[in-house]
């Protein structure tokens, strides 16, 4: 039954559904909110209108917008029979997450230095292309291993893993079986998007713990979540961290302004500020031109300092514009999301949310 939801996933005629309902697919485990109340999002002045968001929502196949000045929710907008409970499937939003959750680990000394190795958190992987790896070359997407992301190539290595996750497979083993390498690492990025979970099983590693014990105690807990969120897990019941985690979209707007608050939230610091700004530079090796790439998360082409962004597949974003206040929460499920011009466009109308406001 799950091979055949995979197969299906992004059908047409049920994506949207699919994208709100993955609990009823796959194996998944909550992660721990407490008991106690969510924290407060105040409602702030309606914002402006803003030329072009209506048929962009229409185009992008948006189900979600949320966004938030100043820490107040300016808009808040729900389309295709979706609504605010919704648990929406991040895709690779969650790559932010753990980046969050390894800097809180990093400066609690639970990991030395982003320039050890990978193996030596992680030795299941010796004998693989991640030998020889840094956390800090994983953390880049610049592992060198060879793998294809290619979603819409059925044999490509992100559908076989997807596949792997399907039929009760570990991941952990997916990640161990890969044998060849392009580049050396550190020299030329490459979005792999089993790289992420090489930093999943680092952390495993370095503490002991499951991701969603973990990143429900140091992020979620202290956030105050609305609705409890849930992973997608493999066979072994290890989380799926780098697309599988899904949560409402008021939840993801949250983890977005405190990442603009500099890892802050109602006074208490939960990721250090210094980790934030090393993670939200384009520290990554990508071409000259290109979109910039930190520690699992996006600089925009020419972003100031203080705009980045977490991105997922089929167009899920938290946007961060740190100079002008704006943090923007949206869910899609667009698939065309990879046609020239697109990624471009979203980034466009963002921009154009905050200068708005």
């Amino acid at each position: 039954m799950r091979l055949l939801a995979v197969n299906s996933l992004f059908s047409e005629e049920k994506i949207v559904n699919n994208f709100s309902h993955m609990d009823s697919m796959f194996l998944t485990t909550p992660l721990d909110i407490g008991d106690g109340a969510a924290s407060e999002l105040p409602i702030g002045n309606p914002a402006p209108a803003v030329e072009g968001l209506d048929d962009w929502i229409k185009e992008r196949s948006v189900t979600a917008l949320v966004v938030l000045k100043d820490g107040e929710i300016v808009t808040e907008q729900y389309y295709q029979g979706t609504g605010q409970d919704d648990l929406r499937i991040s895709w690779s939003v969650a790559k932010s997450y753990l980046a969050d959750l390894l800097g809180i680990l990093v400066a609690e000394g639970k990991i030395g230095s982003l320039d050890e190795q990978v193996v030596k958190y992680a030795p299941h992987l010796k004998g693989s292309a991640y030998e020889g790896a840094t956390i800090r070359n994983v953390l880049n997407m610049a592992s060198g291993v060879k793998f294809n992301e290619d979603y819409l190539d059925f044999n490509s290595d992100i559908n076989k893993m997807g596949r792997v996750v399907a039929l009760g497979g570990t991941l952990d083993d997916f990640a161990a079986g890969i044998k060849e390498r392009e580049n050396q690492p550190g020299t030329v990025w490459q979005y792999v998007s089993i790289d992420t979970h090489v930093i999943g099983m680092v952390i495993r590693g370095a503490t002991g713990r499951s991701i969603p014990d973990l990143l429900s105690e140091k992020i979620l807990l202290p956030l105050g979540l609305e609705k409890t969120p849930y992973y997608i897990t493999d066979g072994s019941g290890v989380a799926f961290v780098l697309g599988g985690l899904n949560m409402t979209t008021r939840d993801y707007a949250r983890f977005g302004l405190m990442n603009m608050n500099g890892g802050k939230w109602n006074g208490k610091q939960i990721v250090p500020q210094d980790w934030i700004e090393a993670s939200t530079i384009p520290s990554a090796p990508t071409a000259k031109g290109h979109i910039g790439y930190g520690y699992q998360w996006w600089i925009p082409t020419g972003a100031p300092k203080g705009e980045y962004m977490a991105r997922g597949v089929y167009g899920q974003y938290i946007y961060i514009n740190t100079d002008l206040g704006v943090v923007i929460a949206t869910n899609a499920a667009d698939r065309k999301f990879r046609e020239d011009g697109v990624a471009d466009q979203n980034i466009a109308m963002f921009r154009k949310i905050a200068a708005a406001l």
